[in-house]
């Protein structure tokens, strides 16, 4: 029997790994890689741009826990996944992105559309590697292990254009077998640590991303629950603890206004304990927000080389094992009363005004009243994706995706067709500026074709607001900032899908009661007035 094509044999690797979905545009140079990862069960989705095609991936990747798999020709294919390689990279995200490329001795006399992929991904990944056909099963199994080793991101496969159809020599032990879950060995610093934790009466809870790839959920629940530890999140840890709790004080990273609230709760705390929190999310006010006399314990995935901050004790390893090491057996010692925490809850509550009569935060909070509990959302970059960050209540984790790390504009769409891909039978809300919309709507193509019944947001004011009031603030002119309006209902109608025009509570409760049971995506355009964003973020 004939030994498999490399092209298949990175499609069997895909699948056996989890991955159900690839995303990409065609090329010659990837035809045969594409039949490959289809014979193996791994659905091909064509999309209007590289970029998007990475985000479908990543929605797919927050749904399913499988890396995302991004396909691209070569040359400019390549070049237009630069961005979403790059997010990636900043926002931890497991992707394998494959490319075709012409072969050596062809490269040395030819040059249309030809360049050092790798040169150009060396940056923006974890590792770039040229796959041959004698080490076809090793080179897959070790792109997929890098790139969901601690920290997860994006590798990159160069695959040349011959090598794709030719056959694999057999290999053996290319078999990755992964590390088993550790807790911190005993050690002074241990036992320094949960003293601590014994001691502290006003103890606070600072959770990240980390702690979702580690599956640290119930431990993160049950320092909040039984030992009544207030939890701030980043962005993109929303929701790991239900945000209805009365001690989850909500996610934290980019709003200056949530920060005035925020960081003195922090200072404050005797002891300030930090789960798999990443500070790339995290603006410039969160650097150093300590100093040496706080005590600070953290369970990180990984070394810190950030020095965004430090901590007294750091434990590197599996952040699930370490917090379970760090509180057994231990009874709680905080003195946090509801009320207290309470009242921090309804400070964030009154910057953000989710009671106005119109506006971008009564567009959420009418959203998130009526869409059902388990909704998932994506939230684009700019103010409306602070504003959102802020008031969005995450009921569960890994239920808000969003561009953190790069804060990449144009991502929230594609987010959101991956991730109603990966998981049909939830609902998903995609949450847009007006901007970003107008980069990506070609998307509303592939949620058509794709058959995504995405809910889409806009947030209309004809303004990259987050921009203009920095403007305003620096004394600056307006320049560059404003642009015309586009009739969003309009365009997804003629896409295929529903289209609304609201400027109302009322009228865009209607349109969202209509979409719920509409057999295709709907786009329900909220006009919004100009500076409708002041004093809020």
């Amino acid at each position: 029997m004939a030994s498999p094509t490399v092209a298949q044999v990175i499609g069997r690797r895909l699948h056996e790994a989890g991955c159900r979905h690839a995303f990409g545009i065609p090329g010659g140079e990837v035809l045969a890689l594409m039949r490959g990862i289809h014979e193996a069960g791994v659905k091909f989705t064509l999309v209007k741009h590289e970029n998007s095609g990475g985000f479908m991936a990543e929605g797919v990747f927050h749904r399913s826990g499988a890396p995302g798999v991004l396909i691209a020709t070569l040359g400019p294919g390549v070049a237009n996944a630069t961005n979403v390689v790059a997010n990636a990279w900043q926002d931890r995200v497991p992707m394998l992105f494959i490319t075709g490329c012409v072969d050596e001795d062809e490269a040395a006399t030819y040059s249309h559309q030809v360049f050092d992929h790798a040169a150009l991904m060396k940056p923006i990944t974890k590792a770039s590697l040229r796959m041959t056909p004698a080490a076809a099963e090793a080179l897959i199994d070790k792109a997929i292990a890098i790139a969901i080793d601690d920290p997860p991101g994006p590798v990159h496969i160069d695959v040349p254009i011959s090598v794709a159809t030719q056959q694999t020599t057999p290999a053996t032990g290319t078999r990755r077998t992964p590390p088993a879950a550790s807790a911190p060995a005993a050690s002074d610093e241990l036992t320094q640590a949960r003293k601590w934790l014994a001691e502290a009466s006003r103890p606070v809870l600072i959770a990240g991303v980390e702690a979702l790839h580690h599956h640290a959920e119930d431990e993160i629940r049950r320092l909040v629950d039984e030992f009544d530890i207030p939890l701030i999140t980043t962005y993109k840890a929303k929701g790991i603890v239900d945000e209805r709790h009365e001690l989850v004080l909500g996610g934290a990273g980019l709003s200056p206004r949530a920060d005035e609230v925020l960081l003195p709760v922090v200072r404050s705390a005797d002891l300030i304990l930090l789960a798999g929190y990443d500070p790339i999310e995290m603006r410039v006010g969160w650097r150093n927000v300590w100093d040496e006399r706080h005590r600070v314990i953290e369970f990180s995935a990984c070394r810190n080389t950030h020095y965004m901050h430090q901590a007294s004790h750091s434990f590197v390893g599996d952040i699930r094992s370490g917090l379970k090491a760090l509180f057994d057996g231990l009874d709680k010692s905080s003195t946090w009363r509801p009320d207290e925490t309470a009242r921090v809850k309804h400070q964030l509550a009154h910057i953000y005004r989710l009671d106005e009569p119109w506006g971008p935060a009564a567009v959420v909070d009418v959203a998130r009243r009526m869409l059902p509990p388990d909704t998932i959302a994506s939230v684009d970059s700019g103010a409306h994706r602070i504003l959102l960050s802020q008031t969005w209540t995450c009921f569960e984790p890994r239920t808000l995706m969003q561009s953190s790390g790069l804060c990449t504009m144009g991502s929230s769409l594609p987010l959101g067709i991956g991730a109603k891909l990966a998981d049909p039978s939830r609902p998903v809300a995609v949450f847009t500026g007006d901007a970003c919309l107008e980069m990506t709507l070609g998307e509303l193509a592939t949620a058509r074709d794709a058959e995504t019944l995405v809910i889409v947001f806009v947030f209309a004011d004809e303004s990259l607001s987050l921009i203009e009031i920095k403007q305003r603030a620096n004394g600056q002119p307006n320049l560059g900032v404003d642009f015309l309006g586009t009739d969003f209902a309009a365009v997804g109608r003629s896409l295929g899908g529903l289209g609304f025009d609201v400027d109302s509570r009322e009228e865009l409760a209607a349109a969202i009661e209509q979409a719920l049971t509409a057999s295709v995506f709907s786009v329900i355009s909220c006009r919004l007035p100009r500076h409708a964003y002041d004093g809020r973020i």
